[in-house]
């Protein structure tokens, strides 16, 4: 009886946030095939929002190594290691600076990896500087229908090839379907670093928690944070929850919580937020959700993407019972696969993949369509800003790679993260204050 080999996959994923790496590492594991063994080396783009070892152990998305990079060590890494696929999960301008590096460092390369990238989460601002941005990859994953389409129409508007696009669900749903009320009866609100703003917007949607959690003391209330004071994740947070309920006299049924949100959702009856994509994750596992309308349905709050979606709600509709229930079909054009179909969700971007690691004589150099002619004075900036230039080389000057920081290099750093959280969440708010008056 012939014996069966399991062919290793070899993938690499570059995130600059929690929120990112999350998933980057998830989309790996989802188009990864299943008959192979996946190894998964995950690089951290060196930044503002890098995580914690707190944050990376929270998203639940483990690797087989870790390790801290800047863009040039990255690209060092890539001409060497020979790698089948790479995830880049990163902000558009990373994606693009990653890009244009990649082409120069693969130049005189046989063959390479298949470059695959895409946004996080809800797609509700910056649409087409986002997706050009992130075009020259081999696939940009869509996480709905809707999206597919709508990425489509930027491209081919633009005069862009469009067939790197390509439909897949948001790879960290999943968990057991809600199937009835827990004892007690637990409301959660998903929080948003920056989704509202402005202090006396974040300040009223925690009295209203506050008050509902009084209004019903037989229920359990959840204030679900996404990162402790002084870490920072894919979206600044000036005001965070933790300081303002400071001093307060909460009820003794409203917490705080941190913690993997989809066991947070094991346990919840209504999930409540803004526009947080904890939303899409409850609507998945048929949980009653509630996108708030109490400050307005507005682009700047991420709300409006919910508009015929059924789950829009006020804290006083929800205080007085309320539970919203979804639209079908709006289910379905976010890929939220609320009907069971999200088990096939991948399957196109696995063989699309698999097809391209099987092309005969390799794959063409990449080709992003923002270039020196297309972009002039657009594109030097982008890549200057991760040290490459125009070319995608490392600028001189740039850190070489296996330089580890020495102990004076790395006591700066912290200290200019401090100094960079202390302008960003007390400093700033101040400024902003005093320019109201």
């Amino acid at each position: 009886m012939p014996v069966r080999t399991t062919k290793t996959r070899r993938t690499a994923v570059l995130a600059d946030s929690d929120t990112r790496w999350k998933w980057g590492a998830l989309t790996a594991r989802r188009i990864a095939p299943e008959d192979a063994d996946l190894r998964l080396d995950g690089y951290l783009l060196r930044g503002r929002a890098t995580p914690t070892a707190r944050q990376l152990q929270e998203t639940g998305a483990p690797a087989d190594s870790l390790r801290e990079v800047t863009a040039a060590e990255f690209l060092r890494a890539m001409e060497r290691e020979p790698y089948d696929v790479l995830v880049l999960a990163l902000v558009g301008g990373g994606v693009q600076a990653m890009l244009h590096g990649l082409r120069a460092v693969w130049k005189d390369r046989p063959g390479r990896p298949v470059v695959v990238t895409g946004h996080v989460g809800v797609v509700y601002e910056k649409l087409a500087d986002g997706l050009l941005l992130r075009h020259g990859a081999d696939l940009v994953l869509a996480n709905s229908r809707q999206d597919a389409e709508r990425f489509r129409a930027v491209y081919e508007g633009v005069g862009a090839d469009a067939s790197a696009v390509t439909e897949v669900a948001l790879p960290f749903l999943g968990g057991a379907p809600h199937t009835g009320e827990h004892e007690p009866y637990t409301v959660v609100f998903a929080a948003q670093p920056s989704v509202p703003g402005d202090r006396r917007d974040r300040a009223y949607l925690l009295d209203r928690l506050v008050r509902h959690a009084r209004a019903h003391p037989e229920r359990e209330v959840l204030l679900k944070l996404r990162s402790r004071p002084g870490e920072h994740t894919t979206h600044l947070e000036e005001l965070p929850y933790q300081r303002l309920a400071r001093g307060r006299d909460l009820p003794p049924n409203l917490r705080l919580v941190y913690g993997h949100m989809g066991e947070v959702l094991d346990r919840t009856d209504l999930l409540v937020t803004v526009s947080s994509t904890a939303a899409l994750e409850a609507l998945h596992r048929r949980v009653p959700t509630a996108v708030l309308t109490d400050l307005g349905v507005r682009e700047s709050l991420g709300n409006h993407h919910f508009v015929g979606s059924g789950c829009l709600a006020s804290w006083d509709q929800l205080d007085a019972g309320h539970r919203p229930e979804p639209d079908e079909e709006w289910l379905a054009r976010q890929g939220v696969a609320a009907d069971g179909t999200y088990a096939t969700a991948f399957d196109h971007a696995r063989d699309r993949v698999a097809r391209l690691l099987d092309r005969p004589g390799g794959l063409p150099p990449l080709a992003p369509w923002y270039t020196p002619q297309t972009a002039p004075g657009y594109l030097p900036g982008v890549l200057a800003r991760h040290h490459l230039g125009p070319d995608g080389l490392p600028l001189p000057g740039a850190p070489a790679a296996g330089t580890a920081p020495g102990p004076v290099r790395r006591i700066v750093r912290r200290a200019a993260r401090g100094a960079y959280r202390h302008g960003v969440q007390r400093v700033a708010p101040v400024i902003r204050r005093m320019g109201e008056l």
